[in-house]
Protein backbone atom coordinates (compact mmCIF):
# COMPACT_ATOMS: atom_id res chain seq x y z
CA UNK A 1 0.00 0.00 0.00
CA UNK A 2 1.69 3.09 -1.48
CA UNK A 3 0.74 6.15 1.29
CA UNK A 4 1.61 8.94 -1.16
CA UNK A 5 -1.46 10.24 -3.16
CA UNK A 6 -0.77 11.62 -6.93
CA UNK A 7 -0.28 15.44 -7.85
CA UNK A 8 -3.82 15.16 -9.33
CA UNK A 9 -5.73 14.43 -5.61
CA UNK A 10 -3.52 16.69 -4.09
CA UNK A 11 -4.51 19.65 -5.91
CA UNK A 12 -8.51 18.16 -5.47
CA UNK A 13 -7.42 18.14 -1.71
CA UNK A 14 -6.06 21.55 -1.52
CA UNK A 15 -8.90 23.13 -4.03
CA UNK A 16 -11.71 21.26 -1.55
CA UNK A 17 -9.67 22.56 1.09
CA UNK A 18 -9.97 25.67 -0.43
CA UNK A 19 -13.46 25.79 -0.79
CA UNK A 20 -14.22 24.98 2.78
CA UNK A 21 -12.40 27.77 4.48
CA UNK A 22 -13.98 30.31 1.57
CA UNK A 23 -17.49 28.70 1.56
CA UNK A 24 -18.60 26.86 4.62
CA UNK A 25 -16.48 28.62 7.64
CA UNK A 26 -18.56 31.70 6.99
CA UNK A 27 -22.03 30.13 6.29
CA UNK A 28 -21.87 27.77 8.78
CA UNK A 29 -23.98 29.65 11.70
CA UNK A 30 -26.00 30.46 8.78
CA UNK A 31 -26.69 26.58 8.07
CA UNK A 32 -27.11 26.00 11.64
CA UNK A 33 -29.82 28.53 12.70
CA UNK A 34 -31.30 28.73 9.36
CA UNK A 35 -31.62 24.66 8.97
CA UNK A 36 -31.22 25.05 5.24
CA UNK A 37 -28.10 25.18 2.83
CA UNK A 38 -27.91 28.52 1.08
CA UNK A 39 -28.04 28.45 -2.67
CA UNK A 40 -24.83 30.13 -2.70
CA UNK A 41 -23.16 27.58 -1.50
CA UNK A 42 -24.90 24.91 -3.30
CA UNK A 43 -24.08 26.41 -6.86
CA UNK A 44 -20.25 27.20 -5.23
CA UNK A 45 -20.58 23.29 -4.90
CA UNK A 46 -21.29 22.49 -8.23
CA UNK A 47 -18.57 25.03 -10.20
CA UNK A 48 -16.03 22.95 -8.21
CA UNK A 49 -17.54 19.60 -8.80
CA UNK A 50 -18.38 18.34 -5.95
CA UNK A 51 -21.63 16.79 -6.54
CA UNK A 52 -19.77 14.16 -9.03
CA UNK A 53 -17.01 12.59 -7.14
CA UNK A 54 -18.59 8.97 -7.43
CA UNK A 55 -19.74 9.40 -11.26
CA UNK A 56 -17.42 8.40 -14.57
CA UNK A 57 -15.87 11.48 -16.24
CA UNK A 58 -18.08 10.26 -19.45
CA UNK A 59 -21.26 11.04 -17.29
CA UNK A 60 -19.79 14.21 -16.20
CA UNK A 61 -18.38 13.32 -13.28
CA UNK A 62 -14.52 13.35 -11.73
CA UNK A 63 -14.71 9.57 -11.48
CA UNK A 64 -12.65 9.98 -8.17
CA UNK A 65 -11.27 6.27 -6.21
CA UNK A 66 -11.88 5.51 -3.39
CA UNK A 67 -9.13 7.27 -1.89
CA UNK A 68 -9.80 10.24 -3.77
CA UNK A 69 -13.46 10.05 -2.52
CA UNK A 70 -12.26 10.07 1.09
CA UNK A 71 -9.86 12.60 0.88
CA UNK A 72 -12.68 14.73 -0.54
CA UNK A 73 -14.41 13.51 2.44
CA UNK A 74 -12.13 14.65 5.18
CA UNK A 75 -11.56 17.77 4.15
CA UNK A 76 -15.64 18.32 3.55
CA UNK A 77 -15.69 16.71 7.57
CA UNK A 78 -13.60 19.62 8.69
CA UNK A 79 -16.73 21.31 7.75
CA UNK A 80 -20.77 21.83 8.33
CA UNK A 81 -21.80 18.80 9.71
CA UNK A 82 -25.36 19.30 7.92
CA UNK A 83 -23.75 20.26 4.54
CA UNK A 84 -20.76 17.37 4.33
CA UNK A 85 -24.00 15.43 5.38
CA UNK A 86 -25.86 17.05 2.52
CA UNK A 87 -23.36 16.08 0.41
CA UNK A 88 -22.01 12.94 1.07
CA UNK A 89 -26.12 10.84 0.97
CA UNK A 90 -26.08 12.48 -2.75
CA UNK A 91 -22.16 11.98 -3.55
CA UNK A 92 -21.83 8.30 -1.95
CA UNK A 93 -25.01 5.98 -1.09
CA UNK A 94 -27.30 8.28 -3.53
CA UNK A 95 -25.03 8.08 -6.65
CA UNK A 96 -23.19 4.72 -6.22
CA UNK A 97 -25.51 2.55 -6.55
CA UNK A 98 -26.55 3.68 -10.18
CA UNK A 99 -22.67 3.32 -10.93
CA UNK A 100 -22.17 0.26 -9.44
CA UNK A 101 -25.32 -1.88 -11.04
CA UNK A 102 -26.91 0.98 -13.39
CA UNK A 103 -27.86 -0.18 -17.18
CA UNK A 104 -26.16 1.98 -19.94
CA UNK A 105 -30.23 3.67 -19.88
CA UNK A 106 -30.10 4.68 -16.38
CA UNK A 107 -26.65 6.12 -15.90
CA UNK A 108 -26.91 7.89 -19.15
CA UNK A 109 -30.38 9.37 -18.15
CA UNK A 110 -29.62 10.20 -14.14
CA UNK A 111 -25.80 10.45 -14.33
CA UNK A 112 -24.77 13.81 -15.65
CA UNK A 113 -27.37 16.05 -14.34
CA UNK A 114 -26.60 14.29 -10.83
CA UNK A 115 -22.69 14.80 -11.51
CA UNK A 116 -23.34 18.72 -11.80
CA UNK A 117 -25.63 18.95 -8.79
CA UNK A 118 -29.23 19.65 -10.61
CA UNK A 119 -30.10 16.31 -9.58
CA UNK A 120 -30.15 15.60 -5.56
CA UNK A 121 -29.66 11.66 -4.98
CA UNK A 122 -30.62 9.73 -1.91
CA UNK A 123 -30.65 5.98 -0.49
CA UNK A 124 -34.09 4.72 0.88
CA UNK A 125 -33.51 1.32 2.98
CA UNK A 126 -34.67 1.96 6.37
CA UNK A 127 -37.78 1.68 7.24
CA UNK A 128 -40.23 1.17 10.90
CA UNK A 129 -39.81 -2.10 11.45
CA UNK A 130 -36.33 -2.10 9.23
CA UNK A 131 -33.43 -0.28 10.74
CA UNK A 132 -30.60 -2.82 12.06
CA UNK A 133 -33.16 -5.22 10.43
CA UNK A 134 -32.45 -3.83 7.28
CA UNK A 135 -33.87 -6.90 5.54
CA UNK A 136 -37.28 -6.71 7.57
CA UNK A 137 -38.84 -4.44 4.42
CA UNK A 138 -42.36 -4.17 3.97
CA UNK A 139 -42.63 -1.82 1.24
CA UNK A 140 -43.55 -3.77 -1.86
CA UNK A 141 -42.87 -3.64 -5.63
CA UNK A 142 -45.25 -5.37 -7.87
CA UNK A 143 -45.04 -5.97 -11.77
CA UNK A 144 -48.15 -4.09 -13.55
CA UNK A 145 -47.53 -4.25 -17.34
CA UNK A 146 -44.30 -1.76 -18.39
CA UNK A 147 -44.74 -0.65 -14.45
CA UNK A 148 -43.75 -1.60 -11.28
CA UNK A 149 -46.29 -0.30 -8.02
CA UNK A 150 -44.35 0.47 -5.06
CA UNK A 151 -46.42 0.45 -1.37
CA UNK A 152 -44.83 1.55 1.61
CA UNK A 153 -42.91 3.95 3.80
CA UNK A 154 -39.23 4.66 4.27
CA UNK A 155 -38.05 6.89 6.79
CA UNK A 156 -34.96 8.69 8.38
CA UNK A 157 -33.56 8.98 4.62
CA UNK A 158 -31.42 11.80 4.64
CA UNK A 159 -32.04 14.19 1.70
CA UNK A 160 -35.70 13.34 1.33
CA UNK A 161 -37.25 16.12 1.39
CA UNK A 162 -34.51 17.24 -1.70
CA UNK A 163 -34.04 14.52 -3.84
CA UNK A 164 -34.78 14.34 -6.94
CA UNK A 165 -33.66 10.64 -7.77
CA UNK A 166 -33.59 7.88 -4.98
CA UNK A 167 -32.32 4.20 -4.57
CA UNK A 168 -35.16 2.49 -3.16
CA UNK A 169 -34.98 -0.70 -1.85
CA UNK A 170 -38.57 -2.90 -1.93
CA UNK A 171 -39.75 -6.59 -2.00
CA UNK A 172 -40.60 -8.31 -5.10
CA UNK A 173 -40.68 -11.80 -3.79
CA UNK A 174 -42.35 -12.13 -0.23
CA UNK A 175 -41.19 -15.71 -0.31
CA UNK A 176 -37.87 -14.91 -0.29
CA UNK A 177 -36.45 -13.06 2.43
CA UNK A 178 -33.78 -10.84 1.60
CA UNK A 179 -33.29 -12.90 -1.47
CA UNK A 180 -36.56 -11.27 -2.76
CA UNK A 181 -35.42 -7.39 -2.46
CA UNK A 182 -35.07 -5.35 -5.85
CA UNK A 183 -33.72 -1.71 -6.06
CA UNK A 184 -35.14 1.01 -8.11
CA UNK A 185 -34.60 4.58 -8.93
CA UNK A 186 -37.74 6.43 -8.21
CA UNK A 187 -38.11 10.01 -9.28
CA UNK A 188 -39.62 12.21 -6.74
CA UNK A 189 -42.35 13.15 -9.70
CA UNK A 190 -43.51 9.62 -10.12
CA UNK A 191 -47.19 9.78 -9.76
CA UNK A 192 -47.79 7.86 -6.34
CA UNK A 193 -44.73 9.68 -4.28
CA UNK A 194 -44.91 12.03 -1.51
CA UNK A 195 -42.63 13.19 1.45
CA UNK A 196 -44.03 12.72 4.59
CA UNK A 197 -43.02 14.18 7.65
CA UNK A 198 -39.52 16.13 7.83
CA UNK A 199 -38.05 15.04 11.55
CA UNK A 200 -36.43 17.85 13.63
CA UNK A 201 -33.31 16.55 15.00
CA UNK A 202 -30.67 17.12 17.60
CA UNK A 203 -27.98 17.78 15.34
CA UNK A 204 -26.78 17.79 11.21
CA UNK A 205 -28.78 20.99 10.73
CA UNK A 206 -29.00 22.14 7.03
CA UNK A 207 -29.06 17.93 5.96
CA UNK A 208 -33.05 17.36 6.20
CA UNK A 209 -34.10 14.13 7.03
CA UNK A 210 -37.83 12.82 6.34
CA UNK A 211 -40.31 9.75 5.79
CA UNK A 212 -40.89 8.67 1.82
CA UNK A 213 -44.44 7.43 0.99
CA UNK A 214 -45.05 5.02 -1.76
CA UNK A 215 -48.59 5.32 -2.30
CA UNK A 216 -49.02 3.14 -5.84
CA UNK A 217 -45.80 4.76 -7.09
CA UNK A 218 -45.83 3.96 -10.65
CA UNK A 219 -41.82 3.24 -11.74
CA UNK A 220 -41.21 2.13 -15.37
CA UNK A 221 -39.77 -1.41 -15.67
CA UNK A 222 -36.80 0.20 -17.10
CA UNK A 223 -36.10 1.76 -13.57
CA UNK A 224 -35.43 -1.84 -12.26
CA UNK A 225 -31.61 -1.02 -10.93
CA UNK A 226 -29.66 -4.16 -11.42
CA UNK A 227 -31.00 -7.56 -11.32
CA UNK A 228 -34.73 -8.02 -9.70
CA UNK A 229 -34.39 -10.25 -6.26
CA UNK A 230 -30.41 -8.76 -5.67
CA UNK A 231 -31.34 -5.88 -4.98
CA UNK A 232 -30.38 -6.38 -0.63
CA UNK A 233 -26.77 -7.44 -2.23
CA UNK A 234 -26.44 -3.90 -3.99
CA UNK A 235 -27.59 -2.55 -0.70
CA UNK A 236 -24.88 -3.84 1.44
CA UNK A 237 -22.57 -2.93 -1.29
CA UNK A 238 -23.49 0.61 -1.59
CA UNK A 239 -23.38 0.53 2.21
CA UNK A 240 -20.44 -0.84 2.73
CA UNK A 241 -17.84 1.75 0.60
CA UNK A 242 -20.49 4.35 2.06
CA UNK A 243 -18.75 3.51 5.31
CA UNK A 244 -15.38 4.96 4.32
CA UNK A 245 -16.58 7.48 3.15
CA UNK A 246 -18.54 8.34 6.47
CA UNK A 247 -15.32 7.52 7.99
CA UNK A 248 -13.53 10.27 6.10
CA UNK A 249 -15.81 12.53 7.56
CA UNK A 250 -15.28 12.14 10.96
CA UNK A 251 -11.84 12.08 10.41
CA UNK A 252 -11.61 15.57 9.04
CA UNK A 253 -13.97 16.64 12.16
CA UNK A 254 -11.82 15.27 14.31
CA UNK A 255 -8.99 17.53 12.80
CA UNK A 256 -10.83 20.51 12.84
CA UNK A 257 -11.75 20.25 16.90
CA UNK A 258 -7.82 19.25 17.31
CA UNK A 259 -6.85 22.72 15.72
CA UNK A 260 -10.06 24.56 17.75
CA UNK A 261 -8.62 22.64 20.66
CA UNK A 262 -5.19 23.45 20.50
CA UNK A 263 -6.01 26.92 19.45
CA UNK A 264 -7.72 28.10 22.70
CA UNK A 265 -5.50 25.88 25.11
CA UNK A 266 -2.90 28.14 23.98
CA UNK A 267 -4.59 31.24 24.92
CA UNK A 268 -6.53 30.71 27.70
CA UNK A 269 -4.81 31.44 30.84
CA UNK A 270 -5.54 29.86 34.45
CA UNK A 271 -3.10 30.50 37.36
CA UNK A 272 -1.01 32.48 35.57
CA UNK A 273 -0.33 30.31 32.54
CA UNK A 274 -2.07 28.88 29.43
CA UNK A 275 -3.59 25.73 29.94
CA UNK A 276 -2.34 23.94 27.89
CA UNK A 277 1.21 23.71 29.76
CA UNK A 278 -1.14 21.61 32.13
CA UNK A 279 -0.31 17.76 31.90
CA UNK A 280 -3.92 16.95 31.98
CA UNK A 281 -4.81 19.04 28.95
CA UNK A 282 -1.83 17.59 26.77
CA UNK A 283 -2.65 14.25 27.47
CA UNK A 284 -6.02 15.07 26.24
CA UNK A 285 -4.72 16.60 22.98
CA UNK A 286 -2.24 13.30 22.63
CA UNK A 287 -5.26 10.99 23.20
CA UNK A 288 -7.15 12.62 20.36
CA UNK A 289 -4.32 13.47 18.27
CA UNK A 290 -3.08 9.30 18.62
CA UNK A 291 -6.80 7.96 18.14
CA UNK A 292 -7.32 10.40 14.78
CA UNK A 293 -4.32 9.07 12.88
CA UNK A 294 -5.21 5.66 13.65
CA UNK A 295 -8.67 6.12 12.27
CA UNK A 296 -7.40 8.16 9.49
CA UNK A 297 -4.87 5.17 8.63
CA UNK A 298 -7.84 2.51 9.22
CA UNK A 299 -9.91 4.48 7.24
CA UNK A 300 -7.20 5.09 3.70
CA UNK A 301 -6.60 1.24 3.99
CA UNK A 302 -10.45 0.35 3.50
CA UNK A 303 -10.35 2.59 0.76
CA UNK A 304 -7.31 1.15 -0.79
CA UNK A 305 -8.65 -2.29 -0.60
CA UNK A 306 -11.95 -1.10 -2.35
CA UNK A 307 -9.75 0.25 -5.76
CA UNK A 308 -8.27 -3.12 -5.42
CA UNK A 309 -11.34 -4.59 -5.13
CA UNK A 310 -11.07 -6.63 -2.31
CA UNK A 311 -13.85 -7.73 -0.03
CA UNK A 312 -14.63 -4.97 2.71
CA UNK A 313 -17.61 -6.13 4.70
CA UNK A 314 -15.00 -6.63 7.91
CA UNK A 315 -12.95 -3.67 7.15
CA UNK A 316 -16.08 -1.43 6.17
CA UNK A 317 -17.73 -2.08 9.46
CA UNK A 318 -14.18 -1.30 11.77
CA UNK A 319 -13.34 1.66 9.83
CA UNK A 320 -16.72 3.19 10.31
CA UNK A 321 -16.93 1.59 14.21
CA UNK A 322 -13.84 3.02 15.14
CA UNK A 323 -14.08 6.60 13.06
CA UNK A 324 -17.15 7.43 14.82
CA UNK A 325 -16.66 6.48 18.15
CA UNK A 326 -13.29 8.05 17.82
CA UNK A 327 -15.06 11.22 16.87
CA UNK A 328 -17.17 11.36 19.52
CA UNK A 329 -14.45 10.70 21.86
CA UNK A 330 -12.36 13.86 20.39
CA UNK A 331 -15.99 16.03 20.16
CA UNK A 332 -16.13 15.04 24.09
CA UNK A 333 -12.78 16.04 24.92
CA UNK A 334 -12.56 19.22 22.93
CA UNK A 335 -16.00 20.59 24.69
CA UNK A 336 -13.65 19.42 28.24
CA UNK A 337 -10.80 21.65 27.41
CA UNK A 338 -13.00 24.37 26.03
CA UNK A 339 -14.79 24.09 29.58
CA UNK A 340 -18.19 26.32 29.92
CA UNK A 341 -17.14 27.76 26.54
CA UNK A 342 -17.45 24.78 24.54
CA UNK A 343 -21.07 24.40 26.06
CA UNK A 344 -21.68 27.88 24.44
CA UNK A 345 -23.41 27.88 21.12
CA UNK A 346 -21.48 31.17 20.24
CA UNK A 347 -18.71 28.26 19.89
CA UNK A 348 -18.42 25.83 17.34
CA UNK A 349 -17.64 23.06 19.90
CA UNK A 350 -21.14 22.91 20.77
CA UNK A 351 -22.45 22.30 17.36
CA UNK A 352 -19.83 20.06 16.49
CA UNK A 353 -20.94 17.90 19.82
CA UNK A 354 -24.52 17.43 18.79
CA UNK A 355 -23.62 16.30 15.07
CA UNK A 356 -21.46 13.48 16.08
CA UNK A 357 -23.71 11.16 18.26
CA UNK A 358 -25.34 10.47 14.85
CA UNK A 359 -22.41 8.74 13.62
CA UNK A 360 -22.33 5.85 15.89
CA UNK A 361 -26.30 4.95 14.30
CA UNK A 362 -26.50 5.78 11.03
CA UNK A 363 -25.67 3.80 8.49
CA UNK A 364 -25.74 0.61 10.39
CA UNK A 365 -25.17 1.43 14.33
CA UNK A 366 -21.87 0.60 16.13
CA UNK A 367 -23.31 -2.37 17.78
CA UNK A 368 -24.24 -4.01 14.27
CA UNK A 369 -20.98 -3.42 13.28
CA UNK A 370 -18.78 -5.53 15.89
CA UNK A 371 -21.62 -7.99 15.22
CA UNK A 372 -20.57 -7.56 11.19
CA UNK A 373 -16.89 -7.99 12.29
CA UNK A 374 -17.21 -10.70 14.75
CA UNK A 375 -19.66 -12.29 12.12
CA UNK A 376 -16.82 -11.96 9.42
CA UNK A 377 -14.12 -13.26 12.13
CA UNK A 378 -15.95 -16.62 12.66
CA UNK A 379 -16.23 -17.49 8.80
CA UNK A 380 -12.19 -17.95 9.54
CA UNK A 381 -12.60 -20.70 12.06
Amino acid sequence: MDFLISDELRMIQLTVREFVEKEVYPRETLIEDGDCIPDELIEAARKVGLFGISIPDEYGGLGLSMVGKCIVGEEMGRGSAGFSGYHGAHAGIGTSGIVMVGSHYLKAKYLPDMAEGKKIGAFALTEPDAGSDASNLKTTAVKKGDRWLLNGAKHFITNGPEANVITAMAVTDPSRGARGISAFLIENTFPGFRVGTVEKKMGLRGCHTSEIIFDDCEVPEENLLGKENEGFITALRILANGRAGLASRCVGACLRLIEHSLDYSGKRVQFGKPIIENQAIQWMLADMEMETQAARALTYQTAWKVDQGMNIIKDAAMTKLFASEVYNRVADKAVQIHGGMGYMKEMPIERVYRDARITRIYEGTSEIQRMVIAAQMMKKC
